[in-house]
């Protein structure tokens, strides 16, 4: 795959910067994190930071009715931990990580590398995009995505890519912040320096939903989540070096109704 597809700030942020050596990014999962279960009242550290990384895995991994001997693939797996907390906490029956950036993907291999030894192929990481899935047709039964998809150029060919992917009747689950419609992005490139530099696309909700449809999946649900990730995530990144920096516009643009934090969930038709 030629690496003259991935845009210079994302191939930049993940590759000699490595964004999960980031302070905001305590524990190397690479999100935002879901800390509903999580008290704000504390002194947050890195502990509560690395749970809620976990946790919004686990929140979007728990939205598959039948986990149980599942073929499953995340696309845009970073650094690989989420996949493997799949593999460990869930009764899939393999995890396959996808990742555009070979350099992640060497990060991926390197730091779940006892679980590749250990686990009989059941673990793998593949270099893909979402719109160029390394999967032959109906081989999947689950496909999920954890903050991703804000990188990507457009969701017209993920949308359609994972419907080719999952067998019918098989399930994608994905979670990120979209714009909550096209005049959003203006004023997102104003707050929001990953919104001006190209790191980050204001996709609007509605079109994403639209593009599910037209792809052939049923039952699409769009569930708002921002209320237990923005306060959260800021109450964090007011104790170390970001707090002064324009991460905390996150919390802004999300008061101002610029943008939200969603949990999608969508089901393949099936055929006939």
């Amino acid at each position: 795959m030629s690496q003259d597809r991935i845009p210079p700030r994302v191939r930049a942020m993940y590759g000699p910067e490595d964004l999960s050596s980031s302070p905001s990014f305590a524990g190397g999962y690479i999100n935002f994190g879901y800390w509903e279960a999580i008290p704000l009242t504390d002194e947050l550290d890195d502990a509560d930071r690395t749970r809620s990384q976990q946790d919004l895995y686990r929140r979007v991994l728990g939205e598959f009715g039948r986990p149980a001997g599942s073929r499953v693939a995340e696309i845009g797996c970073g650094r690989g931990l989420g996949s493997a907390l799949a593999l460990r906490e869930f009764d899939f029956a393999s995890v396959c990580g996808v990742d555009i950036h070979p350099e992640q993907l060497a990060r991926a291999r390197a730091a779940n590398a006892e679980l590749l030894a250990t686990h009989g192929g059941r673990l793998c990481y593949e270099l893909g995009a979402a719109d160029a899935q390394p999967f032959p047709d109906a081989s999947l039964d689950a496909l999920y995505s954890v903050e991703a998809a804000q990188h990507f150029r457009e969701l017209t060919g993920f949308a359609r890519e994972s419907a080719r992917v999952l067998r019918p009747g098989g399930q994608l689950v994905m979670t990120t912040f979209f714009s909550t419609g096209p005049q959003a992005a203006a004023p997102l490139a104003e707050l929001l320096e990953s919104f001006a530099d190209g790191l980050d696309v204001a996709h609007p909700i509605d079109d994403f939903e639209a593009d599910l449809g037209k792809a052939g999946f049923t039952s699409v649900r769009v569930e708002s989540i921002g209320a237990a990730v923005w306060p959260g995530l800021d109450r964090y990144l007011e104790g170390t070096p970001v707090r002064g920096l324009w991460p905390r516009n996150f919390l802004i643009a999300w008061r101002q109704g610029l943008l939200d934090y969603y949990l999608v969930s969508a089901t393949r038709a099936e055929e006939g």
